[in-house]
């Protein structure tokens, strides 16, 4: 069976523009009009190979039993193989120029071998019936700026395990993760990086097989399942994605038919030496073209709502330093991308693991910017940690690192990140970064959680915090699910659902995230109280909440703030009840606002301030002012 790529393909394929690559490169099953499997076409791109053969338990891993023709002199070799199927293990022999014979892996592999085993197999991935075309249609009618947004970020293989330590399959945790997040109110699950990967420790941010989602957890189609299940209840996919840089393993895509294939040819900018990693050329088209078609290829077989893309400093600038220089290649892929994406499905989102002031990099293509819809706000999560990392003696001379995020808070659209990035390799875990004693220690964490819930911008916590795990995260053992039988923990875990559901039902700690009508400073300047007081909007300016902050263990039994409507004020949240673990200083009735300026507002109201704490009080109305409402009124 002859195989020719046309020329056209050819053409958008080393010009960077080919979008679905994996039609015509990697393993394909050739069947007949009755749909039964007749073989195997191998096909693969190898510009410097003088001979390629594939190898597999087919033909004995004999590398002279099926040598592929050269079909295109650009350096395309293919081969249809009969009798073979489903399953089959294979590899591509390449003898380089130099003579040397390397055995690879199929970069374009729909399914790989089990670790250690490094084969690619062949796959089916045909076949699955999708039932979430009602979720992607509502998907697509909705605006993603405007809409609740809180993200749980998920290492599978460490989440929860089998007693025997082994890792769940993808249509496993259907029945144990997905209900745990609808249960928290989460409304995406960002996965850690599902393409294979040959080492567990590297968490999948060093691959081998970009079409490959990773076989620890089954196979690719559990996978489909298990990402249809998430939207039945509602819950988008964010699939973690790594288009920088590849792991070195022989079988990868590094120095693939001997010579620098996919990665730069320089060798001062090829070596990411402190991961021990290699940075991918995203200025050459075949890899533009590898992988541009590989987010298309997750967005067409898996359903996948978002890419959360990693270590963006280390692309928009050669080696992530700026002083070395812009990298406009690799700035321009990104644009390509996010251009092909939106193209192909607007509601798909892109976002940003970022630490640069690069700018315009969530304004669109169309308009100039790079073409990210969120940027992970890492300023604001590294101010915030070490503000709460302080004594709350000190804090009042650390006022700023509060405040700061404000000053930039719409110079993008952010994500505010707790990630795993700040619970591992000796940083602690959320509550354990906490200042003193056990009660202290959870106060302080449900005071950040309540920051993080209620400052603009969208949320991500990873797995773990929503319980206040002690231990930071150890990458080869399960959460420490044990802990939610203790008091402190359930409490703790308890405020996270709440919290969670106060956002998802109350527009304004949503509405406006990215928009300067959505955020007011009641008083940003009570250093010395070290106490922040904000208020949040909706689209309608009546709809507002109250946010208060007390950073330290002194309590007030009254407390003045101004506010700027005549009416009544709800406690919603006060993170200090009893039932969360707190001391149970809060505000039963509603309050109610009283004729007197304060704060640069019209009225007042007086409250009581719970230590550690964060309270969320809605506004209600100026209607029924009398009753059961706390507080009083000057004529």
């Amino acid at each position: 069976m002859e195989y020719r790529l046309s020329e056209l393909d050819m053409f958008l394929f080393n010009e960077g523009k080919l979008k679905e690559a994996y039609r015509h490169f990697g393993s394909h099953l050739v069947k007949d009009e009755a749909n039964q499997t007749q073989g195997v076409r191998f096909t693969v791109f190898a510009p410097h190979a003088k001979i390629v053969s594939v190898v597999g338990d087919f033909n004995y891993w004999d590398s002279r039993t099926h040598v592929l023709e050269r079909v295109d002199p650009s350096g395309v070799f293919s081969l249809y193989v009969p009798g073979i199927g489903e399953w089959t293990r294979y590899k591509f022999c390449i003898v380089t120029s130099y003579g040397q014979t390397i055995f690879k892996a199929d970069p374009y592999a729909y399914f790989s071998d089990n670790r250690p085993e490094t084969s690619s197999k062949v796959y089916d991935l045909e076949g699955y019936v999708w039932n979430d075309a009602d979720y992607i249609a509502s998907r697509r009618s909705k605006n993603p700026y405007m809409g609740k947004m809180s993200i749980y970020e998920v290492h599978l293989g460490s989440w929860m395990t089998k007693p025997d330590g082994s890792f769940h399959k993808y249509n496993e945790l259907v029945n144990f993760l997905i209900p745990y997040v609808k249960a928290h109110g989460f409304s995406h699950i960002e996965i850690m990086p599902l393409v294979e990967h040959p080492l567990d420790e590297s968490w999948g941010y060093q691959g081998t097989g970009y079409y490959s989602a990773t076989s620890r957890y089954g196979v690719p189609k559990d996978l489909m399942y298990f990402i249809d299940m998430c939207h039945k209840e509602n819950i988008g996919v964010i699939m973690d994605w790594v288009p920088g840089h590849i792991c070195k393993d022989a079988h990868g895509l590094y120095m693939f038919d001997g010579e620098p294939l996919y990665e730069y040819q320089d060798f001062s900018i090829r070596e990411n030496v402190v991961w021990g990693t290699v940075n991918l050329d995203l200025g050459k088209g075949v890899t533009k073209s590898f992988l541009i078609s590989n987010a298309c290829f997750w967005m067409r077989y898996f359903h996948v709502d978002g890419f959360r893309i990693d270590a963006v400093s280390n692309i928009l600038y050669y080696l992530g330093n700026s002083a070395i220089g812009t990298n406009y290649p690799a700035v321009e892929f990104l644009r390509n991308l996010s251009y092909a994406i939106k193209e192909l499905d607007h509601s798909v989102l892109l976002f940003a693991e970022d630490s640069t002031t690069f700018p315009k990099l969530t304004t669109s293509v169309l308009d100039g910017g790079v073409g990210f819809d969120y940027k992970w706000n890492m300023g604001w999560m590294n101010d915030t940690l070490r503000y709460f990392e302080k004594d709350p003696i000190y804090r009042k001379f650390h006022h700023d690192l509060i405040t700061f995020g404000m000053v930039y808070a719409y110079s993008e659209r952010f994500i505010l990140p707790l990630s795993h990035d700040e619970v591992v390799h000796g940083k602690k875990s959320l509550v354990s970064k906490m200042p003193g004693d056990y009660w202290q220690k959870f106060a302080n964490y449900r005071t950040l959680l309540g920051l993080q819930f209620t400052h603009p911008g969208k949320k991500l916590l990873f797995m773990g915090g929503e319980f206040a795990q002690m231990h930071e995260w150890k990458d080869k053992e399960e959460l420490d699910w044990f802990l939610l039988e203790y008091p402190l923990h359930e409490r703790a875990n308890r405020f996270v659902r709440d919290l969670i559901q106060v956002y998802n039902h109350h527009k304004p700690l949503y509405e406006l995230d990215h928009d300067p009508r959505g955020f007011r400073w009641i008083d940003q300047s009570n250093y010395n109280q070290s106490v922040f007081a904000f208020l949040r909007y909706a689209l309608d300016p009546n709809d507002f909440c109250v946010v208060v902050l007390n950073m330290t263990p002194l309590a007030y039994e009254t407390y003045r703030i101004g506010v700027p409507s005549e009416g009544r004020y709800e406690e919603i949240l006060n993170s200090d009840k009893e039932i969360y673990g707190g001391s149970n200083v809060f505000n039963g009735l509603p309050v109610v606002s009283f004729r007197e300026s304060n704060h640069n507002f019209p009225y007042s109201i007086e409250i009581k301030v719970a230590p550690l704490s964060v309270s969320i009080f809605r506004y209600v109305s100026r209607q029924d002012l009398s009753g059961s409402a706390r507080g009083s009124q000057n004529p």
